[in-house]
């Protein structure tokens, strides 16, 4: 898999500097087919020159990365025109004129994976990256692509694989059977892979919050201020406010970002009994957002509270400060001056966030299901290996050592590996 791609690797529309990028056989031969440049080309260096995409002419730049030093480990050419749609369509065309192909989504990227370049997780690590919606995504898909999740699955493979070994030498003298000592040593090395496991798992459901933000619903009685809330939040007018009890019947939703993390905000209709059907079906609603959320914010009045989801964070707000303060409630603010607004959204991230998860990085439901499986054999390994017979057990130590290659690649298969390149973008 050597053949000649090319791509456009920079987005479309205008811009300063758009890029078209080659990896492959030929990739120095295509581009000084279109640069000006006589002569020999050093590797890293970028030259100015004239790019001749056949039809048209641009001022641009060149740089060649030669193989195995290149993010692809092949031979890569880069041609920096000038921004523009139709310019960068235009020099793309003149290397598959030149005998380039196309790239598929994401190939640049799984020649790097195939050539030994990056870990199959870091190549998650870097498309978590290029899709974040929030600068924590970016953060935690900086730790993935730097491959800490990889160096970790790998190091825990190394402890499996010791276990295997003296697993092994039993299983090949059966006469001699595993002295106690060395089953002991077994269960030492299992119990330490366990224990780097568990909270990897616990981290998930930071990771999700990471990626697909912090589902905060804001709950209360009609007039509650939940409307006057949300706008305060989000700096403008999303929601209307009124006086009028019932105004709010469906779902308001705004975001924000509080320390780079996303917050999907929902205001939802007031809590009550009532006779009209639209009402009802707004309440609904409500109740289902507040089974659904990270956090609920209960904007707090005469009425007593709802049963909330057993183990859901619960803000109770004093809503309406400028109104008169209310001393039993764990925040009072007025969306109307602005008093006790930094306060409650420090409570809001520490309550549906948390600093202790800044540094969270498992972000992908695959990594989990392969760590959950890990933990799960790891277990059943330790549940056995003092008193069964070594066939027992090393079967869940090999699940466990599988299911950790395929945190990296090491043992995925290719439905798995199609996936995650598809979404990807042409040009990476």
């Amino acid at each position: 898999m050597n053949d000649l791609i090319s791509a456009i690797a920079t987005a479309s529309g205008a811009a300063g500097v758009a890029i078209v990028r080659m990896s492959g056989e030929g990739a120095l031969e295509t581009a000084k087919k279109m640069f000006s440049r006589k002569g020999e080309y050093t590797p890293y260096r970028m030259y100015p020159g004239v790019i001749d995409a056949g039809t048209f002419r641009d001022y641009g730049m060149c740089v060649y990365f030669r193989a195995p030093a290149s993010f692809t480990g092949e031979d890569v050419v880069e041609l920096h025109c000038h921004g523009g749609t139709e310019i960068a369509r235009g020099v793309l065309r003149r290397t598959l004129e030149l005998g380039a192909r196309l790239a598929e989504r994401g190939e640049f990227t799984r020649r790097a994976y195939l050539n030994g370049k990056l870990s199959l997780s870091a190549a998650e690590g870097l498309g978590e990256m290029i899709s974040a919606s929030s600068e924590a995504q970016v953060r935690a898909g900086y730790l993935l692509y730097s491959e800490k999740l990889t160096r970790l699955g790998t190091q825990l493979q190394a402890e499996l694989t010791e276990c295997l070994a003296q697993v092994d030498a039993d299983l090949d003298y059966p006469e001699e059977d595993l002295e106690t000592d060395a089953r002991e040593q077994i269960a030492a090395r299992l119990d330490r892979v366990l224990k780097q496991l568990l909270p990897l798992l616990a981290q998930y459901g930071a990771g999700r919050k990471i990626k697909s933000g912090v589902r905060v619903a804001l709950v209360g009685a009609p007039n509650a201020g939940k409307s006057s809330l949300l706008n305060a939040l989000l700096g403008y007018d999303r929601a209307i406010v009124s006086d009028i009890p019932g105004t709010t019947r469906d779902l308001n939703e705004g975001t924000i970002t509080l320390h780079g993390v996303n917050f999907l905000l929902t205001d939802t209709a007031g809590l009550r009994e009532s006779a009209d059907k639209i009402e009802q079906e707004g309440v609904r609603r409500a109740r289902e957002a507040i089974r659904s959320a990270d956090v609920i914010v209960w904007l707090k009045d005469e009425a007593p509270a709802p049963d909330f989801p057993e183990g859901t964070p619960v803000i109770t707000v004093g809503a309406k400060s400028d109104l008169g303060r209310r001393a039993d409630c764990d925040v009072v603010l007025s969306s109307v001056t602005g008093e006790g607004l930094d306060a409650f959204r420090a409570m809001l991230y520490e309550r549906g966030f948390g600093r202790e998860n800044d540094d969270a990085f498992l972000l992908s439901e695959r990594h989990y299901r392969a760590i959950r499986q890990a933990a799960d054999a790891v277990q059943a390994a330790l549940a056995a290996v003092r008193d069964a017979p070594s066939e027992l057990y090393a079967e869940d130590v090999r699940r466990a050592w599988e299911a950790l290659g395929v945190i990296s690649g090491e043992t995925a298969n290719e439905n798995i590996i199609d996936e995650i390149f598809s979404k990807f973008c042409v040009g990476k």
